[in-house]
């Protein structure tokens, strides 16, 4: 049976001015290494031998539908604004209507250089699709908006990084790929008319019951707030947050030197573009905020009197710590078990990560042992964990602790770099068993798995992973 992709494209019909129209380009024994049932039911994509799906997601074929093209964007990159950026090694196939009413677009990552690749080659080689594969999925699975893998493919290729690795394409499933930095394009270019095609597009697409660009602007604000509480909750690093990295719907987007944490400690920095600490764990909060000031700065270009909507934007936008403060609260207050709201709970969370930083304290396993007996086992010094412990029963007034709940919002498993790396490792010499295994367990990773104990191990001392790398 044919494979068959329900195409209903939109972005394509917005002008040349948004996209560069082109075909990916083929590959040389494309192989399918994983596929996502699931995701593509509710995509509606069914039918398809291994072979043609093969072909079709490695970019050899282009199915029935497919309207293939480049986004056009710009970006703040580490704080430095580049006027051009846009889709360098990614087509987007087409849309869909899932069926579950929402819209999504199928993208190809990986797909061979577009008319903005800026003498890039274009192609993804195997580690970072796996890693964005597996880490997508599990943020779907936590909870947390994100873009999805529906499939990964060898491509039989060899392509240079810094030594000779095997290429790969990923295909990813978002909402959208519209970025700060789309909006950003046509605003340094003075291209009103295309700004506001783009600002209506957005609304309609993404939050129909706004209206105007300061419309547009606090609900992009209310939905990155929600995001960025909720990486903060799991130990989540982006690595990356530059403004063509930040999407209009408030889904994690572009998994490159992304990572987990291990022991918690507020200035975590794994990427190793990131020297400075600009994204590290404890800024995305600050960032984020920055991020929301260049989207208020571009949509306010399309107004017949932009300064007239610069006090309404610049409240917008300091409205955000505080509400992200409040997302934020809501998690912790999950994490450690707190049925109500008073004002002292701030400084109760903020005291054990506090404390938790001092002892080592792992910042998943540490969260995950609070609703057992094991927790003080954490701290380097257990006496560190009672002297708090004291402050958390008593704020709980002698009520039994909520355990199905804070598992609920404590994951027991993660994607740990270490075994990322061995993942990785393995896969190259063509040893997929790992990669199949974290897809299973991380399904699931609020659920006990007692056969999968090792996956919750933090690293060794030879280990651990100092640094992560976009992969480009």
């Amino acid at each position: 049976m044919t494979l068959q992709i329900p195409f209903d494209n939109t972005f394509a019909q917005l002008g040349s001015g948004f996209h560069a129209k082109q075909r990916p380009t083929p590959v040389k024994e494309p192989r399918l290494v994983a596929f996502n049932e699931t995701l593509a039911g509710i995509l509606g994509v069914t039918g398809g031998e291994t072979q043609e799906m093969a072909a079709v997601f490695g970019g050899n074929q282009l199915p029935d539908g497919a309207d293939p093209l480049a986004q056009i964007y710009a970006g703040h990159q580490f704080g430095n604004f580049n006027p051009q950026l846009g889709d360098g090694r990614a087509l987007l196939l087409g849309e869909v209507m899932g069926n579950d009413g929402q819209r999504y677009d199928i993208q190809l990552k990986g797909a061979g250089p577009t008319a903005f690749s800026r003498n890039g080659d274009g192609r993804a080689w195997l580690g970072p699709v796996l890693r964005e594969y597996v880490v997508s999925e599990v943020m779907h699975a936590l909870g947390i908006p994100t873009t999805r893998a529906l499939a990964a493919v060898e491509t039989g290729e060899t392509i240079q990084r810094e030594r000779g690795r095997p290429g790969a394409v990923l295909t990813r499933v978002a909402s959208s790929h519209l970025r700060v930095g789309t909006f950003q394009f046509f605003a340094s270019r003075g291209q009103t008319e295309n700004l506001k095609i783009l600002t209506e597009y957005a609304i309609q697409r993404h939050h129909p019951d706004v209206s105007g660009p300061m419309g547009l602007l606090r609900a992009v604000r209310d939905a990155q707030s929600q995001l960025i509480a909720a990486w903060m909750s799991v130990g989540f690093i982006h690595g990356v947050m530059n403004t063509d990295n930040c999407a209009i719907s408030g889904e994690t987007i572009d998994y490159g030197p992304c990572a987990f944490m291990d022991l918690y400690h507020p200035n975590t920095v794994f990427s190793s573009i990131d020297q400075r600490g600009r994204y590290a764990y404890s800024n995305q909060p600050d960032i984020a905020v920055w991020n929301l000031a260049q989207l208020a700065t571009a949509l306010i270009q399309q107004l017949e009197d932009p300064q007239e909507a610069v006090e309404e934007a610049t409240e917008i936008v300091h409205a955000m710590p505080a509400l992200t403060e409040q997302n934020w609260l809501t998690r912790f207050r999950a994490k450690i078990g707190l049925p109500d709201e008073q004002a002292a709970d701030q400084a109760l969370i903020t005291d054990l990560l506090s404390r938790m930083a001092a002892n080592q304290v792992d910042f998943t396993n540490g969260f995950r042992a609070l609703s057992g007996a094991q927790a003080r086992a954490q701290f380097t010094d257990p006496a560190a964990f009672d002297s708090w412990e004291e402050k958390w029963v008593a704020r709980r007034q002698g009520e039994p602790l909520p355990e199905t709940s804070m598992n609920a919002a404590n994951p027991a498993f993660i994607p740990r770099n270490h075994q990322m790396e061995a993942m990785i490792s393995a896969a190259e010499s063509g040893d997929y068993d790992l990669f199949n295994r974290l897809n299973t367990v991380l399904a699931t990773p609020f659920a006990d798995q007692p056969d999968h104990k090792d996956l919750q191990q933090p690293p060794s001392a030879d280990q651990v992973v100092q640094a992560t790398f976009c992969g480009t």
